[in-house]
């Protein structure tokens, strides 16, 4: 680790292949971030199993996807600490040490846990699919941070509340135990863009309106021809509305230039450019950004021992210095 630097701390569940909300919400952010502070980014494989501990077949296939996403985006593990949630066990005994201390209200109040108990209830779900492991979802997450003494969670200003947790937790812990060790994280807000779904609705893989990174480009093209587009339209020569067109001119505010917006805003209300062909332009825009993303990826999938490897190094970093803080925890806790 480098000495002086500030240490953040993230994670992303395991779901399999990851799209363009998650590079324009998470990983363009930690790819600038791992060259400014110490970088602890996990695969929350645990996390996985809050909601789909019955389906678990897939479970080892989708921890390689996102890690061949993560790294064709450019997460560095020579820049950052790369790890399975799961491989590093220290996180599971130090989340039992925190549940101990954690007001069973505080846990009851987190907003995204009520949030993923409605989603089980609306989904067809019954009380039993809301296990004691998904209620302990923000101690477990709390024990990610912890774990390895995080100055900072870089979060959207949706997910401050899961930090401000963690901060009564670690606080609640320093008082118990008469210590000053753990730091109280800090949310790093970034500012993430919403990337809606082809469909004009959050993106998402279960909505199947995404746009995956790994998409080929005849994929991605059909998926942007499908987009919703102003419904005032009737012929390629009518003015246009690009308010009216959130998805495919807000596509264009994400991957070109404010001049080539205006440009498109003009040529639309003006009936100078039908949807088809504004479409079109704009899949050729995205695919050309991917491009590289997508060769380096498939560089990566023709060497899957590299893969692994590389998440087995950094899932034993990880262990190394979790073990450490965990040594230092039984100490205050008087374990022996």
């Amino acid at each position: 680790m480098t000495e002086g630097r500030k240490r953040i701390v993230s994670g992303m569940r395991s779901t399999g292949k990851l799209h363009l909300g998650h590079y324009f919400g998470v990983l363009a952010n930690w790819k600038k971030l791992q060259n400014e502070y110490d970088s602890f980014f996990f695969i929350a494989d645990w996390h996985a199993l809050t909601t789909k501990f019955d389906s678990t077949e897939t479970l080892a296939d989708n921890v390689y996807n996102v890690a061949l996403d993560w790294l064709s985006c450019g997460i560095d593990p020579n820049k950052s600490t790369i790890y399975v949630q799961s491989y590093v066990p220290q996180i599971a005994q130090l989340h039992i040490y925190l549940s101990m201390i954690t007001p069973q209200n505080w846990v009851e109040r987190d907003p995204t846990l009520k949030d993923m108990a409605r989603a089980l209830r609306e989904g067809g779900h019954n009380d039993s699919q809301i296990s004691y492991g998904l209620l302990g979802y923000p101690v477990l997450m709390t024990a990610d941070i912890m774990m390895f003494n995080a100055n900072y969670v870089p979060v959207g200003i949706d997910q401050v509340p899961h930090v401000e947790l963690s901060r009564d937790i670690v606080r609640r812990f320093n008082n118990i135990y008469k210590t000053d060790f753990f730091v109280e994280p800090e949310p790093l807000l970034t500012q993430i863009p919403l990337m809606k779904g082809v469909d004009g609705n959050k993106m998402g893989k279960s909505f199947n309106n995404d746009i995956k990174i790994s998409d080929d480009e005849k994929t991605t093209e059909k998926k942007i021809m499908s987009a919703i587009t102003d419904r005032s339209r009737l012929r390629r020569d009518d003015p246009g509305h690009p308010e009216d067109c959130e998805v495919v001119y807000d596509y264009w505010k994400i991957f070109d230039s404010e001049e080539k917006v205006k440009e498109i805003d003009s040529l639309c209300r003006k009936g100078e450019i039908g949807c088809a062909q504004c479409k079109r332009e704009l899949a050729q825009k995205v695919n050309e950004m991917l491009a590289p993303i997508r060769a380096k990826r498939k560089e990566l999938e023709n060497n899957p021992k590299l893969v692994k490897e590389i998440l087995l190094e950094g899932s034993n970093k990880a262990q190394k210095e979790a073990q450490i803080i965990l040594d230092k925890v039984k100490e205050v806790v008087r374990m022996y």
